[in-house]
């Protein structure tokens, strides 16, 4: 979905999380502020939102609370940590 520019990635995690090494074009939106920044992703209606977290603690909610506002959404399973331990890239920085 990401390559095919089908989805767009939202990492809940912390800002400081975040600029330790984050997916490659992903948006930073901590999971307090979500709820204050959904219309940040109004643009992104069209496309899958992919939430992320470090292990998968808070995307849930932040799934949820998408959902609740009728975006297509779906969660990247084992967070971060998966993804590193697979061996993916990340960016370092904002």
């Amino acid at each position: 979905l990401i390559n095919s520019d089908e989805a767009v990635v939202v990492d809940v995690r912390s800002a400081a999380e975040f600029e330790s090494g984050h997916i490659h074009g992903a948006l930073s939106i901590p999971h307090q502020k979500l709820a204050s920044r959904i219309a940040e992703l109004e643009k992104y209606r069209d496309k899958t939102i992919v939430v992320v977290d470090k292990i998968g603690q808070h995307s849930g909610a932040a799934g949820k609370k998408l959902s609740g506002e009728e975006f297509n959404v779906c969660r990247l399973g084992g967070g971060i940590s998966e993804w590193q331990d697979s061996s993916l890239p990340l960016v370092k920085g904002k």
